[in-house]
């Protein structure tokens, strides 16, 4: 989302990190980079003129001008304030109070709010709670289908709403059933509408006044820019909201409504929505999404998409025979399939430091972890344990049944081998750095 605003702050620091001293007048000429970086961004002029008055009082002092290393300090300065105006730090749900914990989720018409509110439920229930879905928009066709199909992927009961059931009386109802079946959060997908109207705002409010719910969460679409700020404006000033969710974050947003929505609000943004599959749901953390900004990784992240994905036993295993020197293809066939868990593979590169500049010019295309698992499972136990083996006939038939060529089965043969020396030398950042690349190139 952020790819744009982040290549041309890295140009803007880029220039002062060759000056061994920065003057006032080179601060300056910074500062204004970065303010129209910020605007081409979408970012909230208001926040614009604030962000830039903090760091400019920050800049111009002896913390930056007096300093040895005083690019460094500045870029640690604007890291401090980008940090400052996403929000400092996460803001968990409240899910105090008596059992069960209704949640509102409202929004506009297309910005993701039903699968929203499956993703999160799938997110509650590995936190150990048990949610129960409500379908409440009566008005969008098959709204009601699409909820109770997700609550089934997800694996949560949904509330049985029949259209012609008022949106109020189906939250009070399904409040009810929630509680006669232990149920300890109600999640209530509210309708929402191609803009913002007052039919809307008065049947969302008629609602929270119905079931008082402890969050009001708006769903707005990252790609909508200035739009999502003006909307999460107005929902705030007419129905009042507690927490925003932003959709469609992995899309070609400028990344301005995850930047001023906070203090153009005063609400905190407490998820993103990184994807289209129900897993594609991350805590919002603010000091993170401002490392990714600046081109510093994200690697705590990285961390906990991995602990969800890969298997803790496997990995160890994996460990082991890497240090045995065994490492096979069908080592290499479960590790695609634990990095498909985790994702878009640019995307996981580009939480590691580094890594994400460097990927610009690297075309890539995601289906070739596809095709790789593809080849590899053509191939006969023998095969994949002893790859030595496949000769030019082996190679026809392995293409023949994955549907590729032998030139695919070759390059995947020679990335296997190259990807093989490179996990045994790899320590530490550069070691990783390499095989990162190499692992990319092999697309």
């Amino acid at each position: 989302m952020f790819e744009n605003l982040s290549e041309r702050l890295e140009g803007v620091f880029q220039k002062l990190r060759g000056k061994g001293k920065l003057t006032k007048e080179d601060v300056e000429r910074g500062l204004r980079e970065v303010r129209l970086a910020l605007l081409e961004a979408d970012v909230h002029y208001r926040v614009v003129k604030n962000f830039v008055e903090r760091v400019r009082e920050r800049a111009l002092g002896a913390e930056v001008l007096e300093s040895l290393t005083p690019a460094q300090q500045l870029i640690k300065i604007v890291h401090e304030e980008l940090i400052r105006t996403l929000g400092e730090t996460p803001v968990p749900l409240d899910l105090g109070g008596p059992r069960p914990v209704p949640i509102l989720l409202v929004g506009l018409q297309g910005s993701g709010k039903t699968t929203t509110a499956a993703k999160l439920a799938l997110f509650l229930r590995k936190k150990g709670h048990q949610p129960y879905l409500v379908p409440a928009d009566v008005y969008r066709p098959a709204a009601i289908d699409q909820l109770q199909t997700l609550a089934e992927k997800v694996g949560v009961p949904c509330f049985p709403t029949e259209p012609t059931q008022k949106p109020v009386e189906i939250a009070r109802a399904a409040l009810a059933e929630a509680k006669a079946r232990g149920r300890d959060v109600v999640l209530i997908d509210t309708a929402g509408r191609l803009h913002v109207d007052e039919e809307m705002m008065a049947e969302a409010a008629a609602i929270k006044e119905a079931v008082s719910p402890r969050e009001v969460l708006l769903v707005a679409d990252a790609m909508t820019g200035q739009d999502a700020v003006n909307m999460a404006k107005s929902f705030q000033d007419r129905v009042g909201i507690t927490g925003v969710i932003l959709t469609k974050v992995e899309g070609d947003a400028r990344g301005g409504a995850a930047l001023s929505i906070r203090e153009v609000t005063g609400v905190p943004i407490k998820f993103l929505g990184t994807g289209e599959k129900l897993e594609a749901l991350e805590v919002f953390h603010p000091d993170r999404l401002a490392s990714r900004i600046l081109g510093m990784g994200d690697v705590l992240t990285l961390i906990e998409k991995a602990q969800e994905a890969f298997d803790l036993k496997k990995a160890q295993e994996l460990q082991e025979k890497l240090r045995r020197r065994e490492f096979t293809l069908e080592d290499l066939r479960e590790q695609i399939r634990q990095m498909r868990r985790l994702g878009s593979v640019k995307e996981v590169f580009e939480m590691l430091p580094g890594i994400g500049k460097k990927l610009k010019d690297m075309p890539f295309d995601e289906r070739e972890l596809v095709r790789m698992e593809a080849i590899i499972n053509s191939m006969t136990r023998q095969e994949r344990l002893n790859p030595k083996i496949i000769n030019a006939s082996r190679k026809r038939r392995i293409a023949r049944g994955s549907g590729t060529t032998v030139q695919d089965v070759n390059r995947l043969l020679k990335s296997y081998e190259e990807m093989r020396k490179l996990l045994r030398k790899a320590r530490g950042p550069r070691g990783l750095e390499r095989l990162a690349l190499r692992l990319l190139r092999a697309f």
